[in-house]
């Protein structure tokens, strides 16, 4: 394992790049990034302030920061709505019928009475009847208010009206009723209770409009007498009441009713409430007051309230980070985390600029934002897991800025079609090796947000044809390909300013076409053919301790890039030819050698390949030693009689070493691939003591001291090695025989 203190080397580096693992930094970057998140989401909580006052000229627009009620507009209507309520009227059926009897039971037995003259009947008559008519009211009433069948009010109104149309019977009819007979009276009752019961059907509120039909019902009936018919339609009118009557009560009620179910009026989010230069008057100071717009109003409290929800969200973010990376620390540096910072941004622009078009007429128009940007830049970025936890904080912000809802702070239906979106972006793009890939995930988070979109709207009562519904599942499907096409526009970005080596960008490099590996096929196929076994070892070795294995399968591929330049003074690339460096001093042989690193870099840089391709070039051989050109040159020394005038450390590459696991691991599978070539019938025990050898010797040398190695991952990286070079020279590789020998063999091997 390489030495937990950091080498001369180590440190320089650490000092020229300090910023990007500045503490200071970091926190910094996580300040900025709650900032983001509170003015962000500053015009959606915190209702702006206006300092004006009445009568004054108002020097500025004032526009709602929400949707909110319009006190005035609303109790307006209200009263309108209660103005246009019709009066409830009550029907009371008091069973006149049976007054119209009792009268007559009366009447029959006073006239059978002969001890009673008849002038005394008339005078009985003239003050019973009416009286008797009153009573019969009078009980209706209280047994109805004993028993609560109707209001006080209600049974008042009956009483008063029934007095104020109150019918009088003539003084002649008095004068009739003592010569009724009591057959008479019998033919009466059943056409006076008849008469009576029919029209007292019918809904009354003016008696005498209906006492004027009784004269025609009278004169149809059975009654052939003419003084019974005179005395029964007198009877009948007196016994005809009103029986619909105005209920206050029940009127008020709906007055109340009708208030309560009048819908408030709103002022929409974005409607102007004041025009500029017009004069502040009471009721529109009274608006802005009651929805707290006025600077002289304080009120800190959403401001706070913002300021915990930006706290809470990047307090998160940041625990998640933290823990993530393990004992170590911070998986991210600060480049990587300013990155972070940016794609919160764009995410952030991007669903503001819809939440523009977005009215409460019109909700469905925040669909079209494309909040899977963030989940996606971030997958192909930095990190998965990163990825999906953002996409939570996504999802909480688009609920946020897409709400017009005025009670309640966030909107179920946008924030769970961002999660979504974003879940799918992620699964569709985590290993996307083609730009195509990104337009094949948009066509996903298309499809998967249309349908989710769907079925919100069915969830919550929606109908299939309805316009709103197409509208929010297209402006849906057009989210995912607007996120495409904008990641696709913002990959280039991220990858030339933070030096980004994205997978996406790695197999473009990892392209035969490209010049450079053309040129190493071409000019050198020795070295190409060995970079690419290199780039299999070196993959399959990265991707066992978690390194990034397709960044060194591409750095193999031009780790040895600067051999084009003399190609024939490597091995490789010497068929049927003498060696050159036979011919030639050492020193010279040694500068040629180690100039490959350096010149690979150089040709790397010309054509703009980014820096970790670069640096894997550089520092895959790190200060290793060249031994076969130092012996020989101690042997010239010797042969020569002289004193060597040169060390070790200048037949050593100039290095740096090894500052990722990347190059680490390229080193290792370069020497690995070399030494198991340069046998020309390995056995398994062969490759395995040599891959161990190879590890050993550079951990020995110090040439993992400035890169996080551990022994345990080197365990892990000679096992793999071992493993895929059995695979990739199976044929080669001799299994050695396991055949014991006859115990009279083993005894003479003994002695």
């Amino acid at each position: 394992m390489a030495s937990k203190q950091p080498s001369k080397l180590s440190a320089f580096v650490y000092s020229n790049n300090g910023w990007k693992y500045s503490a200071a930094t970091r926190y910094a970057l996580f300040l900025l990034l709650g900032l983001v998140f509170y003015f962000s989401l500053a015009p959606d909580l915190v209702p702006k302030k206006y300092d004006i006052k009445v009568n004054t000229v108002s020097a500025t627009e004032i526009t709602a920061p929400m949707k909110i009620q319009d006190k005035k507009a609303t109790l307006k209507a209200q009263e309108q709505a209660a103005e246009n309520v019709l009066p409830k009227y009550q029907i009371v059926q008091m069973r006149s019928e049976n007054l119209v009897t009792s009268l007559l039971d009366r009447i029959d037995r006073l006239n059978q009475d002969d001890s009673i003259s008849q002038s005394d009947k008339i005078t009985i008559y003239r003050e019973e009847i009416p009286q008797r008519a009153n009573d019969f009211v009078a009980s209706y009433v209280a047994s109805a208010r004993s028993a609560g069948t109707y209001t006080d009010n209600l049974l008042t109104e009956m009483q008063d009206k029934i007095k104020e149309q109150a019918y009088s019977i003539p003084e002649e009819t008095f004068i009739k009723i003592p010569r009724l007979t009591s057959q008479d009276i019998i033919d009466m009752k059943p056409v006076a209770r008849d008469i009576v019961s029919r029209l007292m059907n019918d809904q009354i509120s003016e008696a005498d409009a209906v006492r004027a039909k009784v004269a025609e019902l009278v004169s149809i009936s059975s009654l052939n007498q003419r003084t019974a018919r005179e005395v029964v339609q007198e009877l009948v009118r007196l016994a005809i009441t009103a029986n619909k009557f105005y209920d206050e009560d029940a009127t008020k009620e709906a007055e109340v009713q009708a208030r309560d179910n009048t819908p408030p009026v709103y002022i929409e989010q974005g409607d102007v409430l004041v025009a500029k230069g017009q004069v502040i008057t009471p009721e529109l100071y009274a608006l802005l007051d009651e929805n707290k717009l006025l600077s002289s109003e304080v009120n800190y409290w959403p401001q706070f309230s913002l300021f915990l929800l930006s706290v809470l969200l990047t307090a998160g973010l940041l625990a998640f980070i933290r823990y993530s990376g393990g004992p170590s620390g911070f998986k991210y540096n600060n480049s990587q985390l300013l990155m972070l910072v940016l794609v919160f941004i764009i995410n952030i622009i991007s669903m503001r600029l819809i939440a523009i078009l977005q009215t409460d007429a019109r909700t469905y128009v925040g669909y079209l934002a494309p909040v899977a940007i963030g989940a996606m830049l971030i997958t192909m970025l930095l990190d998965l897991t990163l990825a999906y936890f953002c996409s939570i904080l996504f999802a909480v912000l688009s609920s946020i800025i897409f709400n017009v809802q005025t009670n309640s702070v966030f909107d179920f239906n946008f924030g769970f079609f961002a999660l979504i979106v974003s879940y799918v972006a992620i699964f569709a793009t985590h290993r996307a090796g083609q730009r195509s890939t990104l337009l094949k995930g948009g066509i996903m988070v298309s499809l998967f947000g249309s349908v989710s979109v769907f079925m919100l709207i069915l969830l919550g009562g929606g109908v299939w044809n309805e316009t709103s519904t197409l509208y929010a599942t297209g402006f849906a499907f057009a989210s995912g390909l607007l996120t495409a096409v904008l990641v696709i526009g913002l990959m280039p970005f991220f990858e030339a300013t933070f030096g980004i080596l994205s997978a996406l960008k790695l197999v473009e490099l990892s392209n035969p076409n490209h010049p450079l590996l053309r040129k190493l096929l071409t000019e050198t196929p020795g070295t190409y053919h060995h970079s690419v076994m290199v780039g299999n070892l070196s993959e399959a070795a990265a991707e066992a301790i978690g390194a990034d294995g397709l960044l060194c399968r591409v750095g193999s591929y031009y780790h040895d890039i600067g051999k084009t330049k003399r190609p024939f003074y490597f091995i490789e690339n010497q068929n049927d030819m003498e060696n050159p460096h036979d011919a030639i001093e050492p020193k010279l042989s040694k500068s040629i050698i180690v100039a490959h690193a350096r010149d690979g870099v150089e040709m790397l840089k010309e054509y703009k390949l980014p820096k970790p391709i670069r640096d894997i070039a550089e520092q895959h051989h790190g200060t290793t030693f060249l031994h076969y050109f130092y012996h020989k040159a101690l042997k010239l020394a010797e042969e020569k009689g002289i004193e060597p005038d040169f060390t070790e450390e200048d037949f050593r590459y100039p290095g740096p070493k090894a500052q990722s696991k990347e190059a680490a691991v390229v080193g290792i599978a370069d020497s690995v691939e070399a030494a198991v070539r340069s046998l020309r019938k390995p056995t398994v025990v062969q490759v395995e003591t040599m891959i161990e050898k190879i590890i050993k010797s550079r951990l020995d040398d110090h040439q993992f001291d400035e890169c996080d190695l551990t022994i345990k991952e080197l365990d892990i990286i000679a096992r793999t090695l071992k493993e895929t070079v059995m695979g990739i020279f199976h044929s080669r590789i001799e299994y050695p025989e396991d055949v014991r020998k006859p115990k009279k063999e083993e005894g003479a091997a003994n002695a």
